[in-house]
């Protein structure tokens, strides 16, 4: 961990996390493209909360929603850190008639436009998020959803990948007895069986 980093970090070894739901919110709103085609933004929980949430909507307006649960893994080498995967929805709701195809390749013209403006703002984030001990990972994945998830509308999702370095240091003050377990007398007690040649 750098200098920098550690000024940052509580005493506890706690790093800030990205919050990519107040991000991506603050961008939905002072987007110009994503104002002028009616995005709003909502919270969701994976994929089936996304559908959840097209589902309960009165009337279908655009949307841009970022997943409040992720997936990641802890890597314990010579540098911990911490992944997470943080997945941003988009929805374009486009009429239903002979000519949908082109209503629903519209839409994701649109769609990856809006993203690329918002990973505009993100990559200048970079340094800010890097004195923080977070590491965007230089590939975002993009998926166009197939169109009978959702009748009457587009959808996608965007994956972000966030390393965040992590402090392992054992701290005894943490813990009411010494965390070290003691040692497995069962295994102790196995003495090898030795065999008898000829």
């Amino acid at each position: 961990m750098n200098t920098q980093t550690q000024k940052r970090c509580p005493q506890n070894g706690t790093l800030p996390d990205f919050d990519a739901s107040a991000f991506f919110k603050h961008l939905t709103k002072s987007n110009r493209l994503a104002v002028s085609m009616g995005f709003e933004y909502a919270d969701v929980s994976d994929l089936d909360g996304f559908e959840g949430a097209l589902n309960d909507m009165q009337e279908y307006r655009p949307l841009v929603c970022v997943s409040d649960t992720s997936d990641g893994l802890i890597s314990l080498d010579n540098a911990p850190r911490t992944q997470r995967i943080k997945t941003v929805y988009m929805f374009m709701p486009h009429p239903i008639d002979e000519n949908w195809a082109e209503h629903r390749k519209r839409c994701f013209v649109i769609m990856r436009e809006i993203f690329r403006q918002f990973l505009s703002v993100l990559i200048r984030q970079h340094t800010r998020l890097h004195l923080d001990g977070l590491y965007l990972q230089r590939q975002i994945t993009f998926s166009e959803i197939d169109r009978y998830f959702f009748s009457g509308g587009a959808c996608a999702f965007f994956e972000l990948v966030i390393d965040k370095a992590t402090d392992l240091q054992l701290r005894h003050e943490e813990w009411l007895t010494d965390p070290m377990p003691p040692k497995l007398s069962k295994l102790d007690e196995i003495t090898p069986t030795r065999s008898t040649g000829r």
